[in-house]
């Protein structure tokens, strides 16, 4: 019977991405054939670490499972890919890909020890139609990775020394030597216990956990341009999760999210809204008030007005993204509302205006030959 891979990675079904990673990266190491080489099951141990963790760190994955368990993981047709995986490194390469940033920065089996660019992060922050008028000042808050200030990103407890990895004898590398048919192959591969640096502290940070870097709140204001479109993202140089051994931080992506205005309808720069009027007010027009997203204006609805008729109200519209001063028009379609539940006295009324009308009341359309409609129409 599979285990829980929450009780696998030791962690509790309310826990973030943050600490999934933590966990697995820490079972990762003390599950190493280098570093644990006493222990013949560990590979073992560290495959089913390893499935744990694909099903804990795909949010998909991970709502399966919490609501049909393995079960549920098998109908979707979820299969582990560490189980078809060969050693210990191989299982990496299978799960996360040598070229993943995962690999290297996170179980040292990439670039080692050496300046790595922090994780982007992705962040969301909702405005109003008006505001896409105007451009609008937003904060935005996140989890991003900081160099931990306790002990200054070097892992150790101030004060205590750093001392020379015992796995790999301060060399950095570790080297696996596997048979094949053409003979054995050594590969060399950066520590996972030092991550490539040949140091380890003696005493880890009590602040981080011998991390060098900690997980916090930040909050982050921004500007959102005039003119932008629903699902843009905004992109912020640097304000990502903090880099690894000097290298540079990541980005934040902010997606901008236009809040629903059921006024309007949205076509690039132009708007279009809906004006409900009487078959009455049609035919005999009249000045009706429409909103736009600064206020009311007053549109002419001409008599004789059709169905379908659009007024154009020139820049009312949005801006153009990067050219606030060019904006789109405001596009007023007419509804005609029929009446409803007539009386006696409208029955009548009805009926009169009916009887009265005659060819010369139809709109020109009506009017027009076949032949001479479809020769508009493709003109």
């Amino acid at each position: 019977m599979r285990r829980d891979p929450y009780e696998i990675l030791g962690v509790d079904r309310g826990a973030d991405e943050a600490e999934i990673k933590k966990a697995f990266r820490r079972l990762a190491r003390e599950l190493h054939p280098d570093v644990n080489s006493s222990d013949p099951g560990a590979e073992e141990k560290f495959k089913e670490a390893a499935e744990a963790y694909e099903i804990l760190s795909d949010r998909e994955r991970r709502r399966t499972y919490d609501a049909f368990g393995h079960e549920g993981l098998r109908s979707g047709g979820f299969h582990s890919r560490a189980e078809s995986a060969g050693g210990f490194q191989d299982i990496f390469e299978a799960i996360f890909g040598r070229s993943d940033p995962m690999f290297g920065d996170l179980f040292g089996f990439g670039g080692g020890g050496g300046p790595a660019a922090g994780d982007d992060i992705g962040a969301r922050v909702e405005i109003e139609l008006a505001d896409v008028v105007t451009g609008a000042r937003r904060q935005v808050e996140f989890d991003a990775v900081e160099r931990c200030g306790h002990c200054h990103g070097n892992g150790a407890e101030p004060g205590t020394p750093i001392e020379t990895c015992e796995a790999c004898g301060g060399a950095g590398q570790v080297r696996q030597v596997s048979r094949t048919p053409f003979g054995q192959m050594v590969r060399a591969a950066p520590c996972p216990s030092c991550g490539g640096d040949g140091k380890v502290a003696a005493t880890p940070c009590t602040a981080c956990d011998g991390e060098g870097a900690v997980r916090e709140r930040k909050t982050y204001e921004i500007d959102v341009p005039a003119g932008i479109e629903n699902g843009q993202r905004i992109r912020i140089s640097g304000a990502g999760d903090a880099g690894v051994g000097g290298g540079p931080a990541g980005d934040l992506y902010v997606r901008v999210e236009i809040a629903p205005d059921e006024r309007f309808h949205r076509e690039g720069t132009d708007l279009v809204t809906v004006l409900e009027v009487t078959a009455t007010t049609a035919m005999l027009g009249a000045s009706l008030p429409v909103p736009t997203v600064a206020g009311e204006v007053e549109v002419e609805v001409e008599p004789g007005s059709q169905h379908g008729d659009s007024i154009r109200i020139r820049g009312e519209g949005l801006p153009a993204l990067g050219n606030a001063r060019r904006r789109g028009d405001l596009h007023v379609a007419v509804k005609v509302i029929t009446p409803v539940g007539l009386d006696e006295e409208q029955r009548e009324l009805a009926e009169r205006l009916e009887a009265s009308l005659g060819p010369e009341n139809a709109p020109g359309s009506a009017r027009e030959g076949i032949f001479e409609r479809v020769r508009r129409a493709f003109r």
